[in-house]
Parts: C-alpha cells; sequence; structure tokens
C-alpha cells in the first residue's frame, strides 16, 4: 500500500508483497487473461508470457481493466483487435476509458480491441483451453462475473453468491475466491464469510485471493485457516485436472 509503514507492508516474505489481482489460464499454446489490473506489464513480464489469445473480465473497476492498454506488444504481433470478453455494461465502461482504441481514425500505435459479449451460462471457447462458463456473483450490490473452467472456479471480489452460482459449482477440485481482511466489508468478504462461503462450496482444495494488507501477514493467516485452505501468492501455479 503507498505510503504504508505497517509492519505487512514492510514485510520481507514475498508472499506478503502483492499485485492487484489477475490470473493466467494456459492450455499448450493458447493463454487467456482474468482481468487486466494496472498491474499486468509486471506480471506478463515476470511469468514470462510472450502471446496471449484474449482476456475475459469480471468487472469494470479499475484494478481489473485499466492495464489493458498494455496488451499493445500483442496486438501488434498478432496485427490483429484484441479480443475482450465482457458483459454489455463493462463493455461501455471499456469504450469510455479507452476511447481511443475504437477510433474511426486511430493515431498511429493505437491499441485495437474487439469485445465480445459474455453471457452467464454460456459457455465460451479459446484455442485449446476446455470450455469457460461464466457465473454470477455480487460485489456488494454489483453484479459481476466469475469463471468455471473444468474442475477449476475463479471468484473474485465477491460478497455474496446466489444460489444457481452454488450448484455450478459442485464438484470442485480446486476454489479460487477472495477474502479481502477481518472486517465486515460492504462489497467483499471478510476471512470468516470466505471460509463459510469455501466450507458451503467444499471444494477439495480452495485458494483466498484479493488480500488487503490490513488481513495481516500470509504466514500468520494461513495458519489459521482449515487444512484444505491457503492463502493465494503471486506466481502461484495451480495445474486443473
Amino acid at each position: 500500500m503507498i505510503a504504508c509503514s505497517c509492519e505487512v507492508c514492510a514485510s520481507t516474505d514475498d508472499r506478503d508483497t502483492r499485485f492487484r489481482c489477475s490470473a493466467l489460464l494456459e492450455n499448450g499454446n493458447s493463454r487467456v487473461l482474468i482481468d487486466c489490473g494496472p498491474d499486468v506489464r509486471q506480471q506478463l513480464l515476470k511469468a514470462g508470457v510472450d502471446d496471449l489469445d484474449a482476456v475475459v473480465i469480471t468487472h469494470e473497476h479499475n484494478d481489473h481493466v485499466i492495464g489493458l492498454d498494455d496488451l499493445r506488444p500483442f496486438i501488434f504481433k498478432r496485427k490483429s483487435a484484441f479480443r475482450i470478453y465482457a458483459e454489455p455494461r463493462v463493455q461501455e465502461e471499456i469504450k469510455q476509458r479507452f476511447a481511443y482504441a475504437f477510433a474511426k481514425t486511430p493515431y498511429p500505435g493505437a491499441p485495437r480491441f474487439e469485445l465480445i459479449d459474455l453471457k452467464i451460462g454460456q459457455s465460451i471457447t479459446i484455442g485449446t483451453l476446455p470450455p469457460i462458463t461464466p457465473i454470477r456473483v455480487l460485489h456488494g450490490d454489483l453484479p459481476i462475473v466469475g469463471f468455471r473452467v473444468s474442475s477449476l472456479a475463479y471468484l473474485t471480489d465477491v460478497k455474496s453468491v446466489p444460489k444457481e452460482t452454488i450448484e455450478a459449482l459442485k464438484g470442485l477440485d480446486t476454489l479460487v475466491t477472495s477474502l479481502l481482511h477481518h472486517h465486515v466489508h460492504h462489497s467483499h468478504m471478510n476471512d470468516s464469510e470466505a471460509i463459510a462461503f469455501a466450507e458451503e462450496v467444499n471444494a477439495t482444495h480452495t485458494n483466498f485471493i484479493h488480500m488487503s494488507h490490513l488481513a495481516g501477514f500470509h504466514e500468520s493467516i494461513e495458519s489459521r485457516l482449515p487444512p484444505n485452505m491457503k492463502l493465494g501468492y503471486d506466481g502461484l501455479v495451480i495445474e486443473v485436472k
């Protein structure tokens, strides 16, 4: 956290130094990014990602979309507009924030985006990846998108989950979902809410993401979690069956 001198922000444990949330789905030569926040340049460089097929977006908040301009190298490499899958409301926000990417007469070197509708429950197939199924979660009062891919589900910025989504999460091997900190928050699950949700889903493994520095040290939080639940960290690799 900028301008913070708390113990967590000063930690020398790499797991306490977190970029904004994003995930890379990879199978063979096919790669899809879930969300594209302000740290995406550093994340992609660190992960050695040299090509990308598309981005799927959970919602329009800046920490999930504002890095889209940094995807220009993939656009130049492919010499085609970059595919972005998002709900119509989110697409309108992207058009406003990156109006130059949709200009009728773009300036030389401008990015070009192709916006494609995401619809809850309708799977999309990209390259050799398993079908990616959008599912509904609520970020406070804001309806946003989570994704199920084979036996993994990725749900960020969650406060509550509709009953039909719980049904869509049956039989998971891995649940990735958000845990902000210890305090009650209007649009995010705190630690007790996140653990209760994970217990309801009953995946074989759960990894929590989107932790604030107020959550505390990685090692300390993880030591208090149930045995099948862990904290995520930058660079974590999960193999999906």
